[in-house]
């Protein structure tokens, strides 16, 4: 007899950090971005565009930075009535837009769609921004957004729970006219974090963003390699199972 196994959670990569999310029987998409600009790229392909997305039921915001909220494409979306979660900041951009389910969340607040819980956590990037546990009865992801490592979010799983796969930014992302400041944790801080918080599988994201030949030379400085996560995780994560994905490709989790 064949033995059917369920999925309890599966990830696709649109681009960057825009995911879609099934779980709990719901498909949540994570940071939409879905337009280039002269100075913002993807450096990858875009999976799909807002028109070919699936129904979704709700929409989670890390921070108003374009590469995270492109609100000015995602509002062409067919349904204006779907969740939009994020920070107050946030919330006024999506409800400039026509969006008006808007749920603004502050550090270890939470808002439920469903069977699935969406806790916000807190962040460091330089504008407001928080990251997310989102978890169904079955199972719990953190989406990193574009975080820098701070100790809040080592203590997640203390308050939270336990997660049982990780989205973690790896570019160490810096701004060259700010003597270099980084703004986004590297791969050697994801992969510390990674061993913190123990998940099963970790999946790295926000590296391929590209500002351009003159605004990668003057403005902004990352590594675009996630071999760096994968050789670092290696070593200071040896449990924790690693995957890239490409845009489009689909990852469940039995």
């Amino acid at each position: 007899m064949e033995v059917l196994i369920m999925t309890r959670l599966a990830l696709t990569r649109v681009t960057h950090s825009c995911h879609l999310l099934e779980l709990g029987g719901l498909t949540i998409l994570t940071d939409p971005w879905f337009s280039t600009r002269e100075d913002y790229f993807p450096g990858e392909r875009l999976a799909f565009t807002v028109d070919e997305l699936p129904d979704l039921d709700a929409v989670v915001i890390t921070h108003t930075h374009y590469d995270h909220c492109d609100f000015d494409a995602f509002q062409t979306y067919r349904d204006h009535a779907v969740p939009v979660v994020g920070p107050p900041s946030v919330g006024a951009v999506a409800r400039d837009h026509g969006f008006t389910d808007v749920r603004e969340l502050q550090p270890w607040q939470s808002t439920a769609v469903g069977d699935v819980t969406i806790t916000a956590v807190p962040a460091a990037h330089g504008v407001e921004e928080i990251t997310y546990v989102i978890g169904s009865p079955d199972i719990r992801l953190y989406f990193g957004g574009d975080t820098l490592l701070i100790p809040a979010i080592t203590d997640l799983t203390e308050k939270v729970g336990p997660v049982e796969v990780a989205l973690l930014p790896i570019n160490g992302l810096k701004i060259r006219p700010m003597h270099e400041l980084q703004v986004v944790m590297d791969a050697e801080d994801a992969a510390r974090l990674a061993a913190i918080l123990a998940p099963k599988l970790a999946i790295p994201h926000h590296y391929r963003f590209t500002s351009g030949e003159e605004g990668d030379r003057t403005i902004t400085k990352s590594d675009r390699d996630p071999q760096l996560f994968v050789d670092a995780a290696r070593r200071l994560a040896p449990d924790v199972e690693v995957r890239v994905t490409v845009p489009g490709e689909r990852v469940e989790v039995p």
